[in-house]
């Protein structure tokens, strides 16, 4: 038996060929399309060269790389590496300036909350004599109870009149009477050598709160003052 071969006709055959190329060619254009943008590294090194590569470049490491787009404009920049010295520099000055900023806004905000406190001086003079005043009336109880410990006490030196010539003979009652009529009277002087203190502090406080108030309220005065009139020739 005699086999046959059947052959694809020219054209069809290329035909298929075009097919395929135009496939792979496809192909490798949206590959193409996919790849990343390449990037160039740019810089000039300590002996004053300009450097250019595809990667950072180790002769500047010590020093500001450019990183431009294949047109040649700039895409962005690279730091300097950093030592162990200059990073922690770099981070105790970054933590201070954070710190200044917190510090900053905190003050705003404290500002912002005393001049809704106090917008007039009236306010805060009256809101200063409040808190003064209710200082005084705790020295004024504890200076009543002192009286009250006083004439305590005179009760107290009668009863030991009768025993002037044997102290001895003091009863205990009238020895722990003593002791705490002392010790009380003490704790009641020292109540009001603090609250006379705590008035000094009162005192300090709405001062400094009135050096501040006084800058804020001249600051809001001159923010609020209508522009003068320009003068006709």
């Amino acid at each position: 038996m005699v086999s046959k071969t059947f052959d694809f006709p020219v054209a069809v055959t290329a035909r298929f060929g075009l097919l395929v190329l135009c496939s792979a060619l496809g192909m490798a254009g949206s590959v193409s399309a996919q790849a990343p943008e390449a990037a160039i590294y740019t810089c000039i090194d300590a002996k004053g060269r300009k450097l250019t590569s595809d990667r950072p470049i180790p002769e500047c490491s010590d020093r500001e790389q450019k990183l431009l787009n294949p047109s040649g404009t700039v895409k962005g920049k690279i730091g300097p590496v950093l030592n162990v010295h200059e990073r922690a520099e770099l981070e105790a000055k970054e933590k201070a300036e954070m710190e200044e900023r917190a510090r900053a806004a905190e003050e705003k905000r404290r500002d912002r909350a005393l001049m809704i406190r106090y917008p007039n001086k009236d306010v805060h003079d009256r809101e200063r004599t409040e808190a003064v005043n209710q200082v005084n009336l705790v020295i004024a109880a504890a200076t009543i109870r002192i009286k009250e410990l006083q004439d305590q006490r005179v009760g107290i030196d009668r009863e030991l009149e009768f025993y002037q010539k044997d102290p001895s003979k003091v009863p205990p009652l009238l020895r722990r009477q003593i002791d705490e009529n002392t010790e009380n009277l003490a704790v009641q002087q020292r109540f009001i050598v603090d609250k006379q203190a705590e008035i000094k502090r009162v005192n300090d406080r709405f001062d400094a709160e009135l050096t501040r108030l006084r800058q804020l309220w001249l600051l809001q005065r001159s923010a609020v003052a209508p522009a003068p009139a320009p003068k006709t020739p």
